[in-house]
């Protein structure tokens, strides 16, 4: 396991690579552009639903199908071998091949290979492999692992490649792509011929024919199963489909999510060893457990073995974007390949990595499998804050300070006095107050070199609350605001605007003093014991307030009351049943404005004429589905909106993520989003997140000090604020 002082280093190195980047964010563009293009006119959210399903049962039925499918190749002429790890996948090969005097094994892509390291395993004992697929071969000759899951080499540049081709040919060869696939055809060619063994993968291993399925763009997997006289099937045992007519439907899928096409150049299916120059040829079938049957067996974490293994998870994943899949991965890469880590090399291996998530549920989004990896990632999380601890600072702050309200509300109170030596005018408004920058260079170059920092609040909103007049005489709904840290301690006038907007429309707020933090900073440091006691404190502090609905202007906290509550919960008998009434009432404060009030009707008379972008919080769109609803309230009250582009990619904040843990990768996140405003030319950025503004008023602040960035409920407000 790399160390932490490594690990971040290889951070740093990918950083310091701009050109890594960049070419990432330029695949990454064009890959949601294809994606989307082909699944028009297809109900994706049906198809991945269905998907999970097909995979469900198979997990359930493992077994059984398992022994269906042995009986079936076996019946075709196939040899199954079943490996209970890597290494005896490895030595059935080795005694094969030398049994049968090979000396060449060509291979097409095989992901289950890498994790075996099977070229370093073959090699040891004088058996040359050969890779087919052209980006396995790129990395061969580079002596590099995958960067991707199905581009293999999507890190390396044309001049590179070149570079390596030219070495290993002995000659020149343009940075061109025609000749360098030119030259990798002609050079891998005579490979097919000359191997005494072809191995492939298999995307599917059809339990009722006993056969196998390949889905490959290149050919190479066609010609690797029939030219050599023997055929190796290298596959994990997770790869069971129950018939064909599942692994049809998986492949109108495959394709779509992992490279926008409609369908690869290739669909291969082969039962049974298939005849070569007129003689019948062995076929032997090596499925692999590694840590397989584990997973299935873990309650938290089997839905990872829904995986199709399409990497789109990577392709939409902020942090593999930055610092790619040598940094952030194994041998499996970016989310899946965290838990695939975990369980097929070990915790130890997956500490790191763990902690790189931002989770920020881009993957979740695009998952054909339904899979949640962000919940799983932070079970795992957790798992390694047991094993490894997650630090002093944040030991002290969950557990000794979050936990004890009336302490960390103290605390926080003589924070905000005792700041005043390094906070500063802020820049944009006349009467906030920012931290420009902090002593000693390592803060200053990790936290405010690059962005300004909010102070906190002189006054927080609870300690406001009170005198805040409302004057609604019989309110339509009585709701119950939790305001959430960042409201409260930060930025407590967007609190203020939101009880003037639901007043206007006659609804009261009411403002339970007992609530605490949502307990995600916790639960996202792997800390369930403090999340779990965070989430009993405002369970019953809401309970007692007895509201019709609780707004939160929060997504995240949004997020904590309605899913994290309620999973904490459950095993608790007292709480579990006030948990999940709680969920069900909870709502972001833009929702309950458009859904259950229709403001956007009743805001229709305002007329603000302001240019507006909007940027996406992550757990606003991709947590709660809400992203139309803050646009129409602030089209109703007279904003015109220009989008940005991807106005729902991350904007590196991440809580505790963007100071503590990983500030590097979230400077280059945000820097990328702070761009993408600048583009659109207006002048102010509205969110509904205070998260997000803590990134993006600090960052576009230190970048343009004409920006505004904004709560939606601020610009709510102040539109009001103008009819009068």
């Amino acid at each position: 396991m790399a160390t932490n002082e490594t690990y971040k280093k290889s951070v740093e190195t990918a950083i310091a690579n701009p050109k890594l980047s960049k070419a990432l964010h330029l695949f990454g563009d064009a890959y949601l552009t294809a994606r989307e293009n082909a699944y028009r006119g297809l109900d994706f959210e049906a198809m991945r639903t269905e998907l999970a399903a097909i995979k469900d049962e198979v997990r359930v039925r493992r077994k059984e199908l398992l022994a269906e499918f042995i009986k079936n190749a076996e019946a075709a002429g196939s040899k199954v071998f079943i490996a209970k790890d890597t290494k005896e996948a490895n030595d059935y090969v080795i005694n094969l091949a030398k049994g049968k005097g090979a000396k060449l094994i060509a291979k097409s892509k095989s992901m289950v290979s890498e994790e075996a390291h099977f070229n370093k395993a073959m090699e040891a004992q004088g058996i040359r492999t050969s890779e087919t697929d052209l980006g396995e071969w790129i990395i061969q000759l580079a002596g590099q692992r995958p960067s991707h899951m199905v581009m293999p080499a999507i890190h390396m540049f044309k001049e590179e490649v070149a570079e390596l081709f030219s070495k290993e040919s002995g000659k020149r060869i343009s940075p061109e792509i025609k000749p360098l696939v030119d030259h990798a055809r002609l050079r891998l060619r005579k490979e097919y011929f000359d191997a005494d063994i072809g191995l492939t993968g298999a995307n599917f291993l059809v339990a009722d024919t006993g056969g196998i399925g390949l889905v490959t763009n290149e050919g190479n997997a066609r010609l690797c199963a029939t030219l050599p006289k023997v055929h190796v099937v290298f596959a994990g045992i997770h790869k069971l489909v129950r018939n064909m007519e599942d692994a049809i439907k998986i492949t109108r899928l495959l394709p779509r999510n992992a490279t926008g096409q409609l369908l690869t150049s290739y669909i291969t299916w082969i039962r049974g060893a298939v005849p070569v120059d007129g003689e019948q040829k062995e076929q032997h079938i090596v499925l692999i457990d590694g840590g397989r049957e584990a997973l299935y067996e873990s309650k938290a974490c089997q839905n990872a073995l829904r995986c199709i293994q399409c990497g789109a998870c990577a392709n939409v994943c902020p942090v593999y974007q930055t610092v790619g899949g040598h940094v952030f991965g194994s041998i499996y890469i970016s989310a899946i390949g965290i838990i695939l880590t975990a369980f097929y090399e070990g915790l130890d291996k997956a500490k790191e990595i763990t902690r790189a998530c931002i989770g920020c549920r881009a993957c979740v989004a695009v998952c054909p499998s339904k899979i949640d990896l962000e919940e799983i990632i932070l079970h795992l999380r957790n798992e390694v804050t047991k094993e490894y601890g997650m630090g002093v600072v944040k030991n002290v702050a969950f557990k000794a300070v979050m936990k004890n309200r009336g302490l960390f509300h103290s605390l926080v109170r003589t924070a905000s006095k005792l700041q005043a030596p390094v906070t500063h005018k802020d820049r944009q408004d006349s009467g906030g107050r920012i931290i420009r920058h902090l002593p000693l260079h390592f803060m200053d170059r990790d936290f405010t070199e690059w962005r300004d920092l909010p102070s906190i609040a002189s006054k927080s909103f609870r300690d406001q609350f009170d005198t805040i007049p409302q004057h609604v005489t019989d309110p339509r709904y009585r709701v119950g605001f939790f305001v959430g840290c960042g409201a409260d301690f930060v930025y407590p006038e967007v609190g203020v605007s939101l009880i003037k907007v639901l007043n206007s429309l006659n609804v009261e707020v009411i403002f339970p003093k007992t609530q605490n933090c949502c307990g995600i900073p916790a639960l996202y440091s792997g800390d369930t014991e403090t999340g779990i006691d965070l989430a009993k404190q405002s369970v019953q502090a809401f309970t007692e307030a007895d509201v019709d609905y609780i707004l939160c202007i929060c997504p995240t906290c949004t997020m904590a009351v309605k899913r994290d509550f309620v999973d904490r919960l459950a095993d608790h008998p007292q709480w579990s049943a006030k948990a999940m009434a709680l969920s069900n009432k909870t709502m972001d404060a833009s929702a309950f404005l458009e859904n259950i009030l229709g403001a956007s009707e009743k805001l229709k008379p305002m007329d603000s004429e302001k240019a507006v972008t909007y940027h996406d919080s992550c757990h606003l769109k991709r947590g709660s589905n809400v992203w139309q609803e803050p646009r129409a309230l602030l089209a109703a009250s007279g904003h015109q909106i220009e989008e940005m582009k991807n106005s729902d990619r991350c904007c590196g904040f991440g809580g505790t993520y963007s100071f503590l843990s990983h500030p590097q990768i979230s400077k280059q996140i945000t820097k990328d989003k702070v761009e993408t405003i600048q583009t659109t030319g207006v002048k102010t950025v509205a969110t509904d997140c205070p998260g997000c503004m803590i990134m993006l008023k600090g960052a576009v602040g230190k970048a343009d000090k004409t920006i505004r960035c904004a709560h939606t409920i601020e610009l709510l407000a102040e539109a009001l604020e103008n009819t009068k």
